[in-house]
């Protein structure tokens, strides 16, 4: 009646449940650890980064030391720095009206900002599938283990709990296994979702923030170069 003589003695679609089950939860496993440095980094790196922005440094220069330290995982430095690359590129070119700056920006940005969305919210589906579906799995395993055990019973002319509970026993060990696959992945997914809308949601609004300081600088660039030809006139 040990844990190994049960699963060993389990039928053949019992034991390729139970392996189904044992497959999911490792690679569960190996999931929910890869999140949880993931996310860890992208906060980390959300809070440094959020402080150098607003201490005051200049655009140009983080962007220096962004592009210097190059980090795939980095999520708002790809959305600031894709935002700015556009804004000097369109600077260059379309100098004279602001509006179309500010929107190639902004849908720079968007598009950077989905793309970091993608990265929080990856794997997330598997662990979530994992722990809706394991305990389904580990009771079919169990319904018919115990299908199997009560078919057995029928050779027997007398039906004792000796006879009974090793059956019955193997076939809740499916049980037992879907539930150890499901609730770490359950527990996990709803962390981890959690987290990644906070994250997505700091992402947005600094999307916003920096969209707003890129209006204010090409208007303000704009009013000083038209001041120019006026008090050259005046003078």
């Amino acid at each position: 009646m040990s844990l190994y003589s049960l699963v060993a003695n389990a039928s053949l679609l019992v034991q390729l449940v139970m392996l189904l089950l044992v497959l999911a939860s490792l690679v569960s496993w190996v999931m929910i650890f890869q999140r949880s440095r993931f996310l860890r980094h992208a906060r980390k790196t959300l809070d440094k980064f959020e402080e150098q922005f607003w201490s005051g440094i200049d655009l140009s220069q983080l962007y220096v030391e962004i592009n210097a330290r190059i980090n795939p995982n980095s999520g708002v430095e790809n959305i600031f720095g894709a935002g700015l690359k556009e804004y000097t590129r369109l600077r260059s070119r379309i100098a004279s009206d602001a509006d179309a700056i500010i929107n190639g920006v902004q849908r720079v940005m968007r598009v950077a900002l989905a793309r970091e969305e993608e990265k929080l919210e990856k794997h997330l589906s598997f662990l979530a599938t994992v722990g809706s579906i394991s305990p389904y799995v580990g009771l079919f395993g169990t319904v018919w283990g115990i299908m199997n055990s009560f078919r057995g019973l029928a050779n027997v002319q007398q039906a004792t709990l000796a006879t009974v509970a090793p059956g019955i026993s193997e076939a809740l060990v499916a049980t037992a296994m879907g539930l150890f696959a499901a609730i770490p992945a359950v527990i996990a997914y709803n962390r981890y979702s959690a987290e990644a809308d906070n994250l997505a949601g700091r992402y947005e609004t600094f999307a916003e923030e920096f969209s707003s300081i890129l209006h204010r600088k090409v208007h303000d660039s704009q009013a000083r170069t038209s001041a120019v030809p006026a008090d050259q006139a005046s003078s």
